[in-house]
């Protein structure tokens, strides 16, 4: 397996353990915007989340409005499917971001682009949790927890939000030597994105 610097975007230069993505509003067509920040409250990335395109795509700037990597989905619409994380600097597909969707559980796996080896997995809470977000009329105001794990299983950090119109996460990665941080932010946004919209 590749050591989790190889997968770090061009631009960003992440060196921390904790780090906030919360959706911030819509644009002039309702679609969701998201910004991470870091401890500091500086603004590492921001994305509209186009889901009116032929494929859903997440274009990801920073705070100049240059952009640093997109994340498309493989096929139109792709609620459980693959979606792809290229980094605009240098063209190289870094990871693959995939679902199986489930009413239960919602489980993301971060995989390798080129030979699909597991990276990360990120996991929801219980069923009842995935359940009452997914059917009750206030479902959506449910606060988020995901349990980030490395390819052996082992926790190493965790994606949670409270109870709120907008979500708002806080990531934590306790091992930053063995899951590569800047997927997981990524991650976080297009898992909001997708299941959300």
């Amino acid at each position: 397996m590749k050591e989790p610097k190889q997968y770090e975007i061009t631009g960003l230069g992440l060196s921390g353990t904790q780090y906030t993505v919360e959706q911030t509003g819509t644009d002039k067509n309702f679609r969701p915007e998201y910004e991470a920040r870091d401890v500091t409250g500086d603004t590492i990335f921001r994305c509209t989340y186009n889901m009116y395109e032929e494929k859903d795509e997440l274009p990801f700037v920073d705070a100049d409005g240059d952009e640093l990597f997109t994340v498309k989905a493989s096929e139109t619409w792709d609620i459980a499917g693959d979606y792809l994380l290229t980094d605009s600097q240098t063209g190289e597909d870094i990871v693959v971001l995939d679902n199986d969707f489930s009413l239960f559980q919602d489980t993301w796996r971060i995989r390798d682009a080129e030979d699909e080896s597991l990276i990360a997995e990120i996991n929801s809470r219980g069923a009842l949790f995935t359940v009452g977000r997914k059917i009750l009329p206030v479902g959506q105001w449910i606060g988020h927890r995901f349990k980030v794990t490395d390819p052996e299983g082992n926790s190493v950090g965790t994606i949670e939000s409270g109870f709120a119109v907008f979500d708002q996460y806080e990531i934590t990665i306790r091992d930053r030597s063995s899951v590569p941080v800047d997927p997981v932010l990524a991650g976080a946004v297009v898992i909001d994105a997708i299941q959300e919209n």
